[in-house]
């Protein structure tokens, strides 16, 4: 069994968060109704692969939720749900009555996905958050949502959060995630010094680092004193970078992972994403 068996999930959230946070919900075990504006998911023209793939095994319905008929078959939906979520900005949510949905349906707990934490209104996306909290490095673009992903978990942790209050006050509540508040924490790890130019694990500790090979890039994380000396020791380096450069320069990624694999070692070589079959 599934920690989630049972559980019912609505979900009217598009693009990326939400998908994320249900996809995530189902994979433990919930059911879940995905309900979509007459256009569409945005995020299934966008990226089609990724979307067919977070809802597959949902129950994917379109539904014009400012229409009364299709309103009357969300909520009947709704009725027998645990959890709704949704994306929206908070006075769209308003508009259709489901800011405080436990009012009408008792059990039903609503994990709302908005931007900015201050002013849930002022429109933004992932790139924005992160532009706010230092995880940017201008001018290149991100190569991962972190806001958007971080954000989807923290929906996830708040439902079940939700799903345990309930359990012991028998009704649902209303809950708010903020996608901004994602990327703030984050960014913690540059605010804090951990990360980020010339930080310790921002290229200033020689065990931990990208390093050029014959063939490519490999990533070190011999971060533990025993990785690194005994990284130090496997490859013949005095602990600085310019000694690991020169013990990797000659030797490709499959050399260096061989290696790695057999004296127990965190290294790899750095492998550019693919789509699926690929």
């Amino acid at each position: 069994m599934q920690p989630l068996d049972g559980v019912e999930v609505v979900s009217l959230a598009v693009n990326l968060p939400g998908p994320l946070a249900a996809a995530r919900l189902a994979e433990l075990g919930a059911s879940v109704t995905k309900v979509e504006p007459p256009a569409g998911d945005p995020l299934a023209a966008a990226a089609p692969g990724w979307y067919e793939r977070l809802v597959a095994g949902q129950q994917v319905l379109s539904l014009d939720v400012k229409s009364p008929g299709d309103r009357a078959k969300l909520d009947e939906l709704l009725a027998t749900a645990d959890l709704l979520i949704t994306s929206m900005r908070p006075t769209a949510l308003v508009r259709l009555g489901l800011n405080q949905p436990q009012d009408r349906f008792s059990g039903l707990s609503l994990i709302e996905i908005v931007g900015h934490a201050a002013d849930p209104e002022v429109p933004g996306h992932d790139l924005n958050y992160q532009a706010v909290h230092g995880t940017l490095t201008p001018p290149q673009m991100p190569t991962v949502p972190i806001a958007d992903m971080l954000g989807a978990e923290r929906a996830v942790s708040t439902a079940l959060a939700a799903l345990v209050r309930r359990a012991n006050t028998g009704v649902g509540a209303p809950y708010r995630v903020a996608l901004e508040e994602a990327a703030a924490r984050a960014g913690d790890a540059v605010r804090y010094r951990l990360m980020g130019p010339a930080a310790v694990l921002g290229g200033a500790f020689p065990g931990y680092g990208i390093y050029p090979c014959a063939d490519g890039y490999v990533a070190l994380g011999a971060v533990e004193p025993h990785f690194f000396m005994k990284a130090v020791e496997v490859f013949g380096a005095t602990g600085d970078h310019r000694s690991f450069q020169e013990a990797f320069a000659g030797r490709t990624i499959a050399e260096l992972e061989a290696i790695a694999e057999r004296e127990d070692l965190p290294l790899n070589g750095i492998h550019l994403a693919q789509a699926p079959g690929k």
